[in-house]
């Protein structure tokens, strides 16, 4: 099954590769573009679904933190009552976890998809000689790093320890394992994030209503 849709992602790759060549520049690197912007708009819808949910458990923090205060000796109670409000409020907490859930088997399968594609010539773009190989000067990895983070600090409305640390730990960690990956696979996920980025930009433009907003 997996096999298969690495196979079918190849197989989307060739195309826009085939249609980068019939507008007189054959070139891998531009087609592994074409083909994220592709994705990207594909998963928008449930983009649009995290940024909402993600939005409207902005606006429900205040009262949240006035049940974790007021039922801070009693979790039972404050479940219930974090239930309430998620339900009046029209706020899925776990709606924001679905995109990532649905990309990991994309990413997954791209890395096995360019790794082990059938390339017609040496697949080179830009400074990079190989997109099969890692990036030898390492723009890629401090680019996936930055862009990471970046990404990070846009739905970061509260700086805690712990969103503290996973706004230097996840992007170095990104940086660091993007050095091990085929540059193909990191200029997916350098791309990736710059259209995710653009996204919650113009979904942030305005701030959120609890009801509608959230669902």
């Amino acid at each position: 099954m997996f096999d298969y849709f690495i196979g079918m992602l190849q197989s989307i790759l060739t195309f826009f590769y085939n249609l980068t060549a019939g507008i007189g520049f054959a070139n891998y690197g531009l087609a592994i573009v074409l083909m994220t912007v592709v994705i990207k708009m594909a998963l928008y819808p449930l983009t649009v679904k995290q940024i909402k949910s993600m939005k409207g458990l902005q606006v429900v923090q205040p009262k949240m933190k006035e049940l974790q205060e007021k039922y801070k000796n009693n979790p039972e109670k404050l479940q219930k009552e974090m239930a309430i409000l998620y339900k009046e409020s029209g706020v899925n907490p776990l709606a924001g976890c679905l995109p990532l859930i649905v990309q990991m088997p994309i990413l997954i399968g791209i890395f096995y998809a360019i790794r082990d594609f059938n390339y017609l010539n040496t697949p080179s773009f830009l400074w990079m000689t190989d997109l099969a190989m890692e990036d030898p000067l390492y723009i890629l990895p401090v680019l996936a790093a930055v862009t990471t983070w970046y990404q990070q600090k846009q739905t970061t409305t509260e700086v805690t320890q712990q969103s503290r640390m996973m706004m230097i730990f996840m992007p170095l960690f990104i940086g660091w394992i993007s050095t091990t990956f085929p540059a193909g696979l990191v200029l997916y996920w350098v791309m990736s994030n710059i259209i995710q980025i653009a996204q919650q930009w113009w979904m942030y433009r305005e701030p959120a209503e609890i009801k509608g907003e959230a669902n």
